[in-house]
Formats: structure tokens, sequence, C-alpha cells
């Protein structure tokens, strides 16, 4: 695992990247960070076992985690962050020049906590080409909240700490002592457009045509669940398959907890359906016909 920096049309996007050891990985899965938080967030080294990057990089992929524009080394030319579109941009444009100098295998999966699930959204949207990503995979990010809009997490006020975290038992003692090497700033671009969120899912989501699938901690106190809201998080996606599951004995951030590993290797399960359904190299076996299998029945007989 190294540290790197992408340029996103000269904005400076940094992150953490681990490559498998066959020099082309079977596709890139892409990590993006929530609110206040930075890569580092998908690569807890507190217990064996916990890193995203750590995991993926054991199965063939490379992994890549990126800070957000308006954290890591875009937050000094982006004091303010960006808005979502801009954040959007930017992201595809780090992509793509990522593309250009680095093997990619069957293309991008973008995998995303809490606000980095509206990134994802977004990205997946625009993205056109080679950037166009085989799934989508979202934890901690719904479309209605759970809270009143002056209790979202913005650059004076970090939160409610049980929201962030949910029951004690769900983490290491480590973690909470690592978790401040991983916290940052929230912009305020990024602040002043969170409560807009829901109204502005519809059109985002409108736009995906790739799989997607949702997990929310069993503690997942940010975001309403009742069957209402899961039917106006799921109605909108209507160009892409959806799914959504439960993480049990996990809070709102997962990849910090002891469920960290099982919700990783759920992940990448769920990349692996996503690179089924694509079959990019068409080595999947064929379909056997009624034909076909009569002629076998006939030479066994």
């Amino acid at each position: 695992m190294r540290s790197v920096v992408l340029d996103a049309d000269g904005i400076p996007l940094s992150g953490l990247l681990a490559l498998p050891a066959d020099p082309v990985p079977r596709a890139v899965v892409v990590a993006l960070h929530g609110a206040g938080m930075s890569a580092g967030y998908f690569d807890s080294r507190v217990r064996p076992g916990f890193s995203l990057l750590e995991l993926g990089a054991s199965l063939g992929f490379a992994v890549l985690a990126l800070d957000r524009p308006g954290y890591g080394a875009s937050a000094a030319p982006l004091p303010g962050g960006l808005p979502l579109a801009g954040q959007t941009d930017a992201l595809l444009a780090a992509l793509d020049g990522y593309a250009r100098g680095h093997e990619l295998g069957a293309g991008f999966f973008l995998v995303a906590h809490s606000n980095g699930g509206r990134l994802a959204l977004s990205a997946a949207a625009a993205a056109r080409g080679r950037a166009a990503p085989l799934g989508v995979d979202l934890c901690g990010v719904g479309r209605h909240f759970a809270v009143e809009p002056g209790q979202l997490p913005g650059t004076d006020f970090a939160g409610q700490w049980r929201r962030h975290w949910g029951a004690l038992r769900f983490y290491p003692p480590e973690a909470f002592r690592a978790c401040s090497g991983l916290v940052r700033p929230v912009p305020a671009e990024e602040a002043r457009e969170t409560p807009l969120w829901p109204g502005m899912y519809p059109a985002v989501a409108a736009g995906v045509r790739a799989p997607v699938r949702f997990t929310f901690a069993e503690q997942e106190l940010w975001w309403r669940q009742d069957s209402a809201a899961m039917e106006e998080l799921l109605s909108p996606l209507m160009g892409a398959s959806t799914e959504v599951v439960i993480q049990p004995h996990a809070g709102h951030n997962t990849s910090l907890g002891w469920a960290a590993r099982a919700y990783h290797l759920r992940v990448m399960a769920f990349l692996e359906q996503c690179l089924l359904a694509r079959d990019p190299g068409g080595e999947r076996v064929p379909v056997t016909t009624d034909r076909e299998m009569n002629k076998v029945d006939r030479n066994l007989t």
C-alpha cells in the first residue's frame, strides 16, 4: 500500500493505493470516505483483517481510496470544498488520469461511506466509457435523514457522537484513538449542500445504470429505514438493479468496527456478482441448449 496523488484537472486528489500481486488487477475498487473523514477510513489496521485495501489486493483487485475534493491534498486549493457537481467532475477527471497510467482490469467499482455515497452515485450517473462503474456499493447513506437539518455534521458541529458510532461494543477500544488520525474538517460547500440531499437524490439516482447495493448498519442512526423511506430510496433507481442489506453488529462507522471484515467481504462478493453480470472477458461457460444436453445424454447411455 502506498500514498498517491492524482491530478483532477489541476486539483490534487490524495489517497491510498493497494495493488495485487498480478500486474493486471481484476478490477479497480475506488473507495470514497464520508463527511469529516479521510481515505484512511478504508485502511484500518487496528486489528488484522479490518482493511478494505488489504483485503481487495489479496483477492486480486487494485483498491484506490481517495480523499474527496476539499480533503487531503485538495484542502488547501479548495478551502471551501466543492458542491456535488464539482466533486463529480474532479473525481471523474482523476479516474480518467488514473486509467491512462494504470491497468484497470474489468474497470472501476465504486465503494462509498456516508456522504461519499452521494459522490459515488453522482459519478456513476455521469460516467461514460471506461469510467462507467461495474457497480456501486454504499454504506451509511440513504435518502431521508432521521434527524433535523440542524443536527447534521457541519463546519462547526461534528454531529452527535452516538449517531456516528452506535454502541461501544461494536468497536475495539483502539478504534476511537485511531480515528483521531482520520478525522478532517467538513468543507463549507459540503456542509451547505448536505441538507439538500433528499431533494437532489431523484435526479441523481435516475441517471445510474450500474447495480447498486445499500448497506445499513444494525445501529444506523442518521438515516430513516422505514418502508416508505426505502421505497423512496429505491424507486428513483429505475435503470439499476438494487439490493438493500443490514450489517449486524455494526454502527455507522462500519469499516472501523468488529464488523469491518464481514462487511468488506460482502462488498467484494457484490463486486464478484457484478463481474459475472458484466462478463467483460467472455470467459463464462456458455449456456447449454436442450439439444446439446440430449446429445450428452445419448453419449452417456
